[in-house]
């Protein structure tokens, strides 16, 4: 990863990072560079599913950098756990690998999005910033890719969404930040935000990739 930016920066506050990743040199080189951006605090550095469990409680992280491959286990698979232990912590999967079945597993878990470790580093920090707040870590088009790989259960999940509701359900499924949603339907971002925020209460999602995979799951938004 090379370079350097500052997309998306937020007006208020550091951003807590918890960086959890057995690649010692990788972990250490990627610490140091979000630590150098003036909104960003590195509170951590972890290289197992066990040091995120125990950092994620004490260090009250805001984004986990996680990877998907750990020495005791599988970071998709801990994702949920980690959730438990702080459910407003946004994870972001760091992976060497973009297979869509891992995607999805990801997605499904409740991840705010995905990193590929090839990626420069000013993708990484615009990344960061995006997911502590609130927004999709994935382009349009890889979104599109994954919700046709979802699964399908229809049934219903018994929540009962207002239409507008629904209509930002459609356009996070187009893969829409909070700012062109709101400028799609003409209200504010933070109308928006309370929106997102009330569809991930009633669908029981930790963030924008959750609430998509549970509405396609249970037939509340239509992928294809």
């Amino acid at each position: 990863m090379t370079g350097s930016g500052t997309p998306g920066r937020p007006t208020t506050g550091n951003v807590r990072v918890l960086v959890v990743d057995d690649h010692q040199m990788f972990a250490t080189s990627l610490a140091q560079a979000l630590q150098s951006e003036s909104d960003l605090l590195v509170v951590g550095q972890g290289t197992s599913i066990s040091e995120a469990r125990r950092l994620v409680a004490s260090a009250t992280p805001d984004v986990v950098l996680l990877d998907h491959r750990l020495p005791d286990g599988d970071g998709v698979g801990a994702i949920a756990e980690l959730h438990r232990i702080r459910p407003s912590a946004k994870v972001v999967v760091l992976t060497a690998t973009t297979s869509d079945r891992l995607l999805v597993a990801a997605m499904e878990a409740g991840a705010a999005g995905f990193i590929a470790k090839t990626q420069r580093l000013d993708d990484v920090v615009g990344g960061v910033r995006a997911a502590a707040q609130g927004e999709s870590v994935v382009s349009a088009k890889l979104l599109a890719r994954l919700l046709l790989r979802l699964r399908r259960q229809g049934g219903g999940s018994g929540a009962e969404l207002t239409e507008r509701e629904r209509e930002i359900l459609d356009l996070l499924a187009k893969g829409l930040s909070n700012a062109d949603i709101a400028q799609e339907l003409t209200i504010s971002v933070h109308t928006v935000r309370n929106h997102v925020a009330n569809l991930s209460a009633k669908l029981g999602a930790h963030s924008k990739l959750e609430v998509l995979s549970i509405a396609v799951r249970e037939g509340l938004v239509d992928s294809t």
